[in-house]
């Protein structure tokens, strides 16, 4: 999932097989790395549980989401979901690297 600087969703993309839930926890992913400029997965276990519950879930501390940088300038984010959390990173990475993002 692929969300500009506000949240709003610019591309989608689901696997053949992948889980249910994973199109959702790709777009909290992508719309909390976007809004907090960085990679999803550090936060306190307390902020992550009250960000997650006041925006409904559209907060997560989940491992996979990064922000989109051209020239250190937050352009969106990026969210993986569906495999462990390494994997979801690992393909975030390699998918910043194809469009020429800035490394994270």
């Amino acid at each position: 999932m692929v969300v500009d600087a506000s949240g709003e969703v610019l591309a989608s993309l689901r696997m053949d097989g992948a889980r249910f839930l994973s199109m959702r926890t790709a777009q909290a992913k992508a719309c909390t790395a976007a809004s907090i400029n960085a990679a999803t997965g550090g936060m306190a276990f307390e902020v992550a549980l009250s960000a997650g519950i006041a925006s409904q879930g559209d907060v997560t501390n989940l491992p996979g989401g990064l922000p989109i940088r051209f020239g250190r300038r937050l352009a969106g984010g990026i969210g993986v979901g569906s495999g462990t959390g390494e994997q979801d990173f690992d393909v975030a990475h390699a998918a910043l690297a194809a469009v020429g993002a800035d490394v994270i």
